[in-house]
Formats: C-alpha cells, structure tokens, sequence
C-alpha cells in the first residue's frame, strides 16, 4: 500500500482514516467502506484514486474494528452510531480540504461501496462541499439521506441481481432524487450480484463490470471536480 493512516479530530474525539496522496495536487475524494470496516480492499481503492490522480481518504468509521465474517459484518452496519458516522464525515472532508495537495480546495467528491454507498449519498446531503458523490449499490436501513440537500451531482452503480440494493429500491432512489431535483445517472450491470466490484470477493466480483463502472466513476469525478 502506498497511503499512511492519519489522524483527525473532533474537539476531544480523535478519529482516523487511510490517506493516499497522488504525484502531484489534485482533487480530493471520501473512500467510504463497506460493511467490514476499513479493510485491505478499502485502502486499496484509496491508492487506485490516488494512482489517478485523486487525493483520497477513507475514514474509519469502525474506529479500528473489522470483520471478515458477514453476521458480525451485519451486527457492526446496525449498530453503527449515525450521528457520530456524520461527524467523522465532515471531520474526514474538512480534514481532506485541508491537505496541501488538494485542489480545488472548496469541494470534493464522495465514493462509496455498499452500506458506503449509501452514506455517500449521505455525505452529500450534509456536506455542501460535496459537488460529486457516487453510490455504488448503497444499502443501511438505518441511514436516509435527505436527498433535497445534496448539493452536487450522483453517479450510481447498481447490479441487477442484487438482493440488498434491489432494482425496485434503484428504481425508487431514481425518482426520489428526480423529485428532489438532483442531478443524477444510474448504470445497472444486469448480469452482475451486490459487491461486484470488489475483487477480493471472487464468489461476486465481475472483472468486466468493475472496469467499466471503474471507467465512469474516473470520468465523473473528473467532469465535476476539475480546476477552474
């Protein structure tokens, strides 16, 4: 790995995160984990952003837990402290614009994958410096973004054989956020289970599908966080 874990802080809280910094400035991203906590896979992501030019950082939100194990992974997503989830966020962005090499210095993108996809979404609603937010196949049944706050654009990624993040709940997050009048595209992999993108799961990883949905997330991070 080529990024370092930091430290940030939040009055008396000290929090975490895994920070991965590219040749030169760029534009900054959130890497927001999955359901296991902040894993080999989530910093991995990380240095791939960073390796493209991005600026990346993905809090900790477990505060140093993870699991490999898909009941305790369960246990962990529910039991996740939502108000303090938003605090580590905005901790994590303003920590993030802060860096000497992000730039702009004025808005981020945020990335998510799984229960990360939908905090993503909710990053975005509680952070106007989120001007690019992408979801892939976000699920918490405890998180509900109020989608008329999102400021920036989405990006989704979804699958559609998902048993998690349905077509039916796609369907509906699609008119949502028309209603709510924010700019959004939604790509559906047809053939493709929930977490097709994580190649460290090769029971659901589809190579084909993550690179390509690879290629539209660079894309739009690009288009909606480049220098002016």
């Amino acid at each position: 790995m080529n990024g370092e874990m930091i430290e940030f802080k939040n009055g008396a809280e000290h929090y975490g995160g895994y920070l991965s910094r590219p040749a030169k400035p760029g534009p900054g991203i959130i890497v927001i984990q999955e359901w296991w906590g902040l894993v080999d896979h989530i910093k991995h992501v990380a240095d791939r952003f960073a390796a493209e030019g991005f600026v990346a950082l993905a809090p900790d939100l477990y505060r140093g837990d993870s699991t490999k194990e898909p009941d305790d992974a369960a246990s962990k997503m529910q039991a996740l402290n939502i108000a303090e989830t938003e605090r580590i966020l905005a901790k994590a962005i303003e920590s993030l614009l802060a860096q000497p090499d992000v730039s702009p210095n004025d808005r981020v993108g945020s990335v998510g994958f799984c229960m990360g996809g939908q905090l993503s979404l909710f990053a975005a609603s509680t952070n106007r410096q989120v001007a690019a937010c992408v979801d892939f196949y976000g699920i918490h049944p405890m998180v509900h973004p109020e989608l008329e706050d999102i400021g920036g654009s989405v990006l989704g990624i979804f699958a559609g054989n998902d048993t998690f993040t349905t077509p039916a709940a796609v369907k509906k997050l699609d008119a949502d956020l028309t209603a709510a009048g924010v700019r959004h595209e939604f790509t559906t992999y047809p053939d493709c289970q929930h977490a097709f993108f994580n190649d460290d799961r090769p029971e659901v990883y589809d190579p084909a599908a993550a690179a390509d949905a690879w290629t539209k997330t660079l894309d739009f991070l690009r288009e909606h966080l480049a220098v002016e």
